[in-house]
């Protein structure tokens, strides 16, 4: 008896030891970060709601590190040194997701060793040009013009255009307090388009809101939109 209690008390130990090495791990340092860009230009996304999945092969992990983009179009995650794979599942991003590096098709390969930040290059069916917004009294205004980047089979027509007014840097279609829609349908000269809107009284009191410019495709869920702009009343 003296005997199976004492080869408890080892076997105990041992694991102990070893959940402790594994448990011991150094924690991942390397910063991967990025954003969005066609030419250059970061993209504005709705915030939390274009995914992304990022793959490691290896280390008996099949499943991905699921996230969504800022509204920056931004990303960033700290990993361990490696080699991953970037892909933005289908139906996802007012964008076509194109074949960047030596990766499979839709994946972008990227061979981390230390901190990097790179510019993931898409290519959006629509931009929001020169956007312009401004405060008067209760009044917001904005003028902009809309440039068609895919002009192919892939086209996207555009269905609204719409000005959000919000209290917080999040000025979208789920964080407003006031709107004013321009129907694609009615769009005559997409270099030249403007929107206003009257902002109602706020509570709490604040001399400032939060504005951009959200354009709506046929057939894709997800918006593109003009940066955020503090707008002093």
């Amino acid at each position: 008896m003296k005997n199976i209690f004492h080869f408890i008390i080892v076997l105990t130990l041992s694991a102990a030891i070893m959940s402790c090495e594994k448990d011991n791990y150094e924690p991942p340092t390397s910063l991967l970060s990025g954003r969005l860009v066609y030419q250059g230009t970061p993209l504005n996304l709705e915030y939390n709601r274009v995914s992304y999945d990022i793959y490691q092969d290896g280390f008996g992990k099949t499943g991905p590190l699921s996230s969504t983009f800022t509204s920056e179009g931004e990303f960033s995650h700290l990993l361990y040194d490696g080699t991953y794979k970037m892909v933005v599942p289908n139906g996802q991003g007012p964008f076509l997701w194109e074949n960047i590096g030596d990766g499979g098709q839709d994946t972008l390969v990227i061979n981390l060793r230390g901190s990097a930040e790179i510019d993931v290059e898409v290519t959006p069916f629509w931009m929001i040009r020169n956007p312009q917004l401004s405060g008067s009294g209760n009044q917001v205004s904005g003028t902009f013009g809309l440039e068609q980047i895919v002009t192919n089979a892939d086209a996207k027509q555009v269905e609204s255009v719409t000005l959000y007014v919000s209290k917080t840097l999040f000025a979208n279609s789920q964080t407003n307090v006031a709107t004013n829609v321009i129907e694609g349908s009615t769009i005559t000269d997409v270099n030249n388009l403007n929107l206003s809107v009257t902002v109602p009284e706020l509570v709490p009191a604040q001399n400032y809101v939060f504005a951009s410019i959200g354009v709506k495709l046929a057939g894709v869920d997800d918006l593109i939109f003009s940066p955020t702009q503090k707008i002093d009343l």
